[in-house]
């Protein structure tokens, strides 16, 4: 990978892991890794242009129908996408029509583009999270075959211990923080051969016991909040992406925190 490549302009391609919940900024917007990605590339590159099409609660077939296509036309020096893993959560899940989705996505937005980014996921810790573990890493391992057919770069956000810590997420559980965007951000960057801020892969210092009464508000909290409208919109068959619109949908100039405002 060649150190110090200048990369005039990215889009990004998903659900809403790319599109930045749940890093939330004052004006009431969300702000994730891809636009911290986009901002540290867009301070190399006079002009930088950028595009986020990712759109929370999308399944692998949604990004394929409604946003693969716009990316490659769009023909980008770098096109990121992540999706499958809301598929992977979903009860009836047919692991092979995800892998068969996400297959032709690759194989739509490879070509079309000077550098197409896959990841591995960052795993939360946690008991939830084993139930769905197996069906999660058959999808990474499709996603490490399609990068080495089609000369794609993967980003292995799985591996790295840090980002399985619980203080790296928000509290809906799902979603990471400012500090997990930060780091995601960090990782791409260095994967597209960009010289090291940091190690994204440091992990935090050990962790204050929690006793078990604030752990008991924490999961009470939890269950109301975010749990059960999460089980709504599962048994009524929506999702809360359903009309909403990407945040930047045109390759435009980069503008920072020029984002709209969100909500669920």
């Amino acid at each position: 990978m060649q150190m110090n490549a200048n990369y005039t302009s990215l889009v990004a391609v998903g659900d809403s892991f790319t599109e930045g919940m749940s890093d939330l900024l004052p004006d009431g917007s969300y702000r994730g890794w891809a636009d911290v990605l986009a901002g540290r590339l867009a301070a190399r590159s006079p002009g930088f242009r950028y595009a986020n099409l990712a759109v929370r609660g999308k399944l692998i077939g949604q990004i394929l129908d409604e946003q693969v296509d716009t990316a490659a036309a769009m023909g980008a020096d770098v096109v990121t996408l992540v999706g499958g893993l809301n598929d992977t959560l979903r009860p009836n899940c047919d692991m092979g029509r995800v892998r068969g989705l996400l297959t032709e996505a690759v194989e739509k937005l490879a070509p079309s583009c000077g550098r197409l980014v896959l990841m591995r996921s960052p795993g939360r810790n946690g008991p939830v999270m084993e139930r769905f573990r197996p069906r999660m890493e058959e999808l990474f391992a499709c996603v490490d075959e399609l990068a080495a057919r089609h000369g794609a770069l993967v980003v292995d956000l799985y591996g790295a211990p840090a980002l399985g810590d619980q203080r790296m997420w928000d509290t809906d559980r799902l979603h990471l923080t400012a500090e997990g965007h930060r780091r995601v951000a960090e990782a791409v960057w260095q994967t597209l051969g960009l010289p090291a801020e940091d190690d994204w892969r440091a992990e935090l210092p050990p962790a204050e016991p929690v006793r078990w009464p604030a752990r008991r508000a924490s999961d009470l909290r939890f269950a109301r909040q975010h749990l059960g409208p999460w089980i709504a919109r599962r048994v009524t068959g929506r999702s809360s992406g359903d009309g909403r619109a990407p945040k930047r949908p045109e390759l435009l100039p980069y503008e920072e925190r020029i984002f709209t405002p969100s909500g669920e």
